[in-house]
């Protein structure tokens, strides 16, 4: 349609309802625009709430995966870090019973020659495997001097003492092991307490 046409279109539709009451005009044409205004409106609202709503709903998802994704390596990274654990766990025994009959050999046995190469096996047997235990992680807790830590030492008695302070490592009756930064096997110590 022209827009040089509707100036008359308004004109003739206006002599047409010339004396017609002014409750019975239909003036929805006015209001309809107005409405339609107001229905669009609402509708562009409710799709930028909708669109918010999405946007949020997607930063949560992301946020989720990357949580997830975290929590993934991290595990995997402590698979990698621990997976010795139990196997080290049960050869400390071993260790133990190395560091036993190191410690029982007898001076006189070690300077024997028929013995010397027994001897220099053992010992050489228990640094290997120290050397071991560290390629892997595993390495032994101080305990000797060292004030008593219950997360890394557990006290099996209390020794009176003069020469050291009270709550000091004198005494290890079985060495502690840790793994990377978790404990494997705690310190059993005797402690320090003054003398009564």
């Amino acid at each position: 349609m022209n827009d040089d046409n509707k100036p008359q279109d308004d004109a003739a539709a206006a002599a047409e309802l010339k004396g017609v009451p002014e409750e019975f005009l239909d003036k929805g044409e006015c209001e309809a625009e107005g409405d339609a205004d107001n229905a669009m409106a609402e509708a562009l609202e409710g799709l930028r709430s909708d669109l918010e709503t999405a946007k949020q709903e997607v930063l949560y998802a992301k946020a989720e995966a990357q949580n997830v994704r975290r929590r993934a390596e991290k595990d995997i990274q402590d698979a990698r870090n621990y997976s010795a654990t139990g196997f080290a766990r049960d050869v400390l025994s071993v260790w133990d019973n190395l560091s036993r009959a190191v410690d029982a050999i007898p001076d006189s046995l070690r300077e024997d020659d028929k013995m010397k190469g027994l001897v220099v096996g053992i010992e050489a047997t228990q640094r290997e495997l120290e050397k071991v235990f560290k390629q892997h992680g595993v390495e032994r807790v101080a305990a000797i001097g060292m004030p008593l830590d219950p997360n890394q030492h557990q006290a099996m008695m209390e020794i009176p003492s003069t020469d050291h302070e009270a709550g000091t490592v004198i005494q290890e009756m079985q060495s502690g092991w840790m793994i990377k930064d978790r404990l494997l096997r705690p310190a059993m110590v005797g402690v320090a307490k003054k003398p009564d």
